[in-house]
């Protein structure tokens, strides 16, 4: 090398060990007193040239492990391109340091505010043009990095071509590469400050992943797909959800169904069969186990990589769009499950991104879940809220989903959720509440109520929390409903008790009506309670073979018939007999034989009923749309009671938990006149004994229970029977 050249190259050996944190102030275009210089770097290159206006120019070589320089006396033509010799070939390139870095300071501001809804706008992979020409601009947040480049095909994986430029103290950096398109794998190396250590990650905004067991992200273009659900929108922001049904049928898209080689049905193939199954069941919305983009089949999308992605393992995002987009073309709304309070601890994602605890708490007494061996958000760091509040936001505005339930809400809200004495790291006032998660869960629910309107947000919290589902400006966490997990397990508890042993548990039907108002309730029979040893649904009933039958046809109507929302897991709904498992799809064989397709068409009557019923739903978060005619019946196991509607409309239910028929069994009833059965779960239709009233009955005006009229009824065994007075009648 020239002497005379070392001061200059001396400028490089920051570029040259991969250390420069701020490459453009060294690359591109730059004014040299009277004189311009484009300065590039190409390892292991031979020579280079710049190509403007036509010509070809050699620049000159600064260092032999590839740093060239042209010099002149004006600026070349923009956007210039450079003529690279290494490697044994030529190949040419626009210069990605000819295009200057871009920040959009007011949004950076508000992504270190915590307030920016719109981060995956803002980071990530941008597909775009500028100056005329392709490619992409790429931002991540790395503020304890020396040192991030860009790496992917496009440079043999080599972060010393592309390091980007840090925006300062927003810890943010950026880098645009021109050619960069649709469809490119890519990831983020970084070097730490403080260690040195050098290491992938792939991009925590990336809106499209590799397939497993592939890591990189890769460059998504903005959808051009065409929505056609505005009528839809614009009904659902007026819909009345506390009044209005809510039956949700919650669903793996893996294993749901499966090719018969065993490959996943994609989103358009679901389209077109569990659409109209669902449709034939009468649900009124589906729920997606989490389908953001995770590594571990077994995981069942719970342990999320990718809170912008759509797994890839279903087809593309606007495969997943069209999917939706159909489900409200027939009616049918979708509510995506969705896990902000914990991220799995794999190298090449979330966990230590930029080499030190960064999306994660950096105490381990809070930063590590015990329960499931992975990292927990902290929710202090508002660049962490603008994170996860832009991945709802997105979520919700992308793909019109039209409900987000909330994954483990109550690990998030204590700080000692499921650590014993000692591992856990108190609040500023002592306590065990995790503030910052309050205030963040508060804000997640503002958003989406404010932004948009008729979106339901839903909470797994298992704890007793007060007002998990009152409004924030109450002091509540905002949700519009919580799951009632005490019901379920109440329930399936009082199930798997022998008949003879249920009177003496009788409170497990009745005590739930004591806080059954205290929040918006959905009743759930979830994933939850049908894997890990729990058995499934019909194997939790006691009993033999037409027990369990007649029980889960009895469990089916007691849900839609009490106070709440609704929600199934699917395969419960016709009895599956062998343990869900995320390897394999239901089996459907089982829905030939008569008991099997009797619990499955009972539901779907069960479903209809609900919906064209208002007093089965219209107050259910009310306490005037429930009145028990009788729960004292423990001997006989047998509850009666009302629902009503906002009318006055009303429907007496009667549900037996004996395999004993219980014939002219008096129950009071609100007014005399002739009761017809709309649902008997007894009935040979659905695969019963057919016990029952013979489709009708009539009351009479002797008061009973409390009611100015009643009536003798037969009560089938281990069956339910809803009752309506013939309008005729009203």
């Amino acid at each position: 090398m020239d002497h005379t050249l070392a001061p200059v190259a001396a400028r490089f050996e920051r570029l040259l060990a991969a250390r420069e944190h701020s490459p453009h102030a060294v690359l591109g275009l730059h004014r040299d007193g009277a004189h311009w210089t484009v300065t590039a770097f190409q390892p292991r290159a031979t020579g280079m040239s710049i190509e403007a206006s036509g010509q070809i120019v050699p620049m000159r070589a600064l260092h032999p492990d590839g740093v060239f320089q042209w010099r002149g006396p004006t600026p070349p033509a923009h956007p210039y391109r450079l003529v690279i010799d290494a490697d044994a070939r030529r190949f040419t390139r626009h210069d990605a340091y000819a295009f200057a870095i871009a920040p959009d300071h007011d949004a950076l501001r508000e992504f270190n505010d915590g307030t920016q809804l719109h981060a995956h706008a803002l980071l990530g992979a941008q597909a775009l043009e500028r100056d005329g020409v392709a490619g992409t601009q790429f931002r991540v947040w790395a503020p304890n990095a020396e040192r991030v480049s860009v790496v992917g095909e496009f440079n043999q994986w080599d972060g010393r071509i592309h390091p980007m430029s840090t925006l300062g103290a927003s810890g943010v950096w950026e880098l645009f590469v021109p050619g960069i398109v649709q469809g490119t794998h890519y990831k983020f190396e970084l070097r730490h400050r403080d260690s040195g250590a050098v290491f992938l990650k792939s991009d925590p905004y990336a809106r499209a992943c590799e397939s497993r067991p592939a890591t990189a992200s890769v460059v998504c273009e903005r959808s051009s797909f065409t929505w056609r659900d505005q009528t839809w929108l614009a009904s659902r922001a007026q819909r009345d959800w506390l009044h209005a049904p809510l039956s949700i049928y919650e669903v793996h898209a893996g294993s749901w169904m499966r090719h018969s080689d065993s490959r996943f049905y994609g989103w358009r193939e679901l389209a077109g069969r569990l659409i109209p199954y669902v449709l034939s069941l009468g649900f009124t919305h589906i729920e997606l186990l989490p389908i953001t983009e995770h590594p571990l089949d077994e995981s069942w999308g719970y342990q999320t990589t990718g809170y912008f992605a759509p797994s890839s393992r279903f087809g593309s995002p606007d495969d997943l769009r069209f999917f939706i987009d159909e489900c409200h073309r027939v009616g049918l709304g979708v509510v995506l499950d969705w896990v902000p309070g914990h991220f799995p601890q794999d190298s090449w994602a979330l966990a230590r991104f930029d080499g030190s605890p960064l999306y994660e708490h950096p105490d381990p007494r809070i930063g590590i879940h015990p329960d499931w061996g992975t990292h927990t958000f902290n929710f202090a760091r508002n660049e962490v809220r603008s994170f996860l509040l832009s991945s709802a936001f997105y979520w919700l505005d992308e793909f019109h989903f039209d409900g987000i339930r909330v994954d483990a809400v109550a690990s998030m809200l204590y700080l000692d959720y499921s650590r014993k004495p000692g591992e856990w790291l108190p609040n500023r006032y002592g306590g065990r509440e995790n503030l910052e998660a309050v205030e963040f869960l508060r804000a997640f629910n503002t958003m989406v109520h404010a932004q948009f309107p008729g979106v339901v947000t839903i909470a797994e919290e298992s704890t007793s929390w007060p007002m998990v589902s009152r409004p924030v400006y109450l002091g509540g966490l905002g949700f519009s409903m919580k799951w009632n997990m005490g019901w379920m397990h109440d329930t399936l508890e009082y199930l798997a008790l022998d008949p003879i042993y249920r009177r003496f548990h009788h409170d497990k039907l009745t005590f739930g009506q004591l806080y059954a108002y205290s929040e918006n309730f959905v009743l759930p029979l979830s994933h939850d309670e049908v894997v890990h040893g729990k058995r499934p649904l019909i194997n939790k009933m006691h009993g033999d073979a037409w027990q369990r039958f007649a029980q889960l046809r009895l469990l089916l109507t007691y849900q839609v018939a009490m106070p709440g929302k609704k929600l199934m897991f699917m395969g419960g709904e016709f009895g599956q007999t062998s343990e869900w498992s995320e390897r394999r799809e239901l089996d459907w064989s089982l829905t030939q034989y008569p008991e099997h397709a009797g619990a499955q068409r009972l539901l779907g009557d069960l479903n209809r009923l609900y919906r064209a019923t208002a007093a089965l739903h219209e107050l259910d978060f009310d306490p005037q749309g429930f009145t028990w005619i009788d729960c004292h019946d423990a001997d006989q196991s047998i509850i009666c009671f009302l629902r009503r509607a906002r009318d006055g409309e009303a429907v007496i239910v009667a549900l037996n938990f004996t395999p004993v028929p219980r014939s002219d069994y008096r129950i009071g009833a609100p007014r005399p006149g002739t009761y017809r059965e709309l649902i008997n779960s007894d009935s040979a239709h659905y695969g019963g004994s057919n016990v029952g009233n013979l489709g009708a009955i009539e009351a009479r005006a002797d008061a009973w229970m409390g009611q100015p009229a009643s009536m003798a009824i037969t009560v089938p065994p281990l069956g339910a029977v809803i009752l309506r007075r013939d309008a005729e009648g009203r």
